[in-house]
């Protein structure tokens, strides 16, 4: 089942997706510039082999539920998000507020 939410921090709009899939969920929080994500991101994959991208993103890990996806510590960054002051062990919600600046 797809299920896609409005979420709200600090006034900023972004779009959340979380996906039931056997065992696991799949979950992101996005706006135009980038997104969070559970630990399905590849962000080695985003670095290296698509690195002309320049994909501002970061994932953290044993996240369940969107609510904890938006408090946890984020495990790794791309280059890109590193870029816009996004580092790992930032929340998710830390690192979307500096995705609209």
């Amino acid at each position: 089942m797809l299920h896609m939410e409005p979420v709200n921090i600090d006034g900023v709009g972004f779009q959340a997706v979380t996906m039931k899939l056997p065992k696991t969920n799949f979950m992101a929080v996005t706006n135009d510039v980038g997104y969070i994500m559970c630990g399905a991101l590849d962000v080695q994959l985003l670095n290296e082999k698509l690195a002309d991208r320049e994909i501002v993103a970061g994932r953290a890990v044993g996240v369940r539920t969107v609510d904890q996806l938006l408090e946890a510590p984020l495990e790794s960054v791309t280059l890109a998000a590193e870029a816009r002051g996004i580092h790992a062990g930032m929340s998710g919600r830390e690192a979307l507020l500096r995705m609209q600046e």
